[in-house]
């Protein structure tokens, strides 16, 4: 019988181990407001003459969607690989390419309108 016990602690020492050793998934740390301000900034220099960049406004163009809106046609998360590998959806829209850090960036500031109407935002954000 001690034999037994032994097998089945060592079963249980090794169980603990194995749920120690896996990785854990968690969300990623949230955004700064470095990130999000960055983001905003690369938005504006290079979508605000088409898109509504901020919460609120019309975007210039028509046909161009909100950004605060992208989440009701894309997963938002997803779009960054498209930012770094050449983002372009119709033959008016220009061709953009973006380092990591700064598609991160901006995926940090399209979430953040997606998600937070709060003043802070608000704050940061021009229409």
């Amino acid at each position: 019988m001690p034999r037994l016990a032994l097998i089945a602690g060592i079963a249980l020492l090794l169980s603990g181990a194995a749920a120690i050793a896996q990785p854990a998934f968690d969300t990623p740390p949230p955004a700064t407001d470095a990130q999000i301000a960055r983001g905003l900034e690369l938005v504006g220099a290079n979508c605000g003459m088409c898109h509504a960049i901020g919460i609120d406004g019309d975007s210039p163009n028509m046909l161009a969607p909100r950004f605060r809106d992208l989440h009701n046609k894309y997963p938002v998360d997803q779009l960054e690989e498209s930012l770094v590998e050449g983002i372009r959806t119709h033959g008016t829209m220009p061709e953009f390419t973006f380092e990591d850090e700064d598609a991160g960036a901006i995926i940090a500031y399209l979430k953040s309108i997606q998600t937070c109407q709060s003043a802070a935002v608000s704050a940061v954000v021009a229409p």
